[in-house]
């Protein structure tokens, strides 16, 4: 009756999530930017298997968001959108149930033709000339693009991707 006992008290304390065989898991998402970053990667129009969470516990951050996506690499444009509202995401690359790629995204130093200017006079919201930022950062260290047309500075709020 003992070993009864014991079996009845024993509580699950996580959540058990299936492994996915070949995909991209994104973890260390800002918990309020999970759902950003869903809609930028057009997830929700994806016909893969997608699991995501957000408000997820984390020694490192608080709070945070997890997206896996199966049978799904990102590349180089898809990564870029994923660093300007989740700089310190972490992208892992899952091939056959192992990892063969982990990194943290890395703000690049330009971006082109992926976000809007926010100035309504800007030349590339008059005519058709593909957008480009330097990405740069203010004195708090907050992350700004600079348009390399019409001069003017953009904070993260104002980001409207294309």
């Amino acid at each position: 009756m003992t070993t009864k006992s014991k079996t009845m008290n024993t509580k699950r304390t996580e959540l058990k999530v299936s492994a996915i065989r070949n995909g991209t898991v994104i973890d260390h998402i800002p918990a309020e930017s999970v759902f950003q970053v869903f809609k930028i990667l057009n997830l929700d129009a994806s016909d893969k298997q997608v699991y995501f969470g957000t408000n997820l516990e984390s020694k490192k951050y608080g709070k945070k968001g997890l997206i896996k996506i199966s049978d799904t690499y990102f590349k180089p444009r898809e990564t870029n959108k994923i660093a300007l509202v989740a700089p310190n995401a972490t992208l892992i690359e899952i091939k056959d149930y192992d990892v063969v790629r982990k990194g943290k995204v890395r703000l690049p130093h330009q971006i082109d033709g992926i976000v809007k200017c926010f100035n309504p006079k800007c030349v590339t919201n008059n005519q058709k000339v593909s957008t480009s930022f330097l990405v740069t950062q203010d004195h708090k260290g907050e992350m700004k693009l600079f348009c390399k047309y019409c001069e003017k500075t953009m904070a993260k709020e104002n980001i409207e991707f294309i």
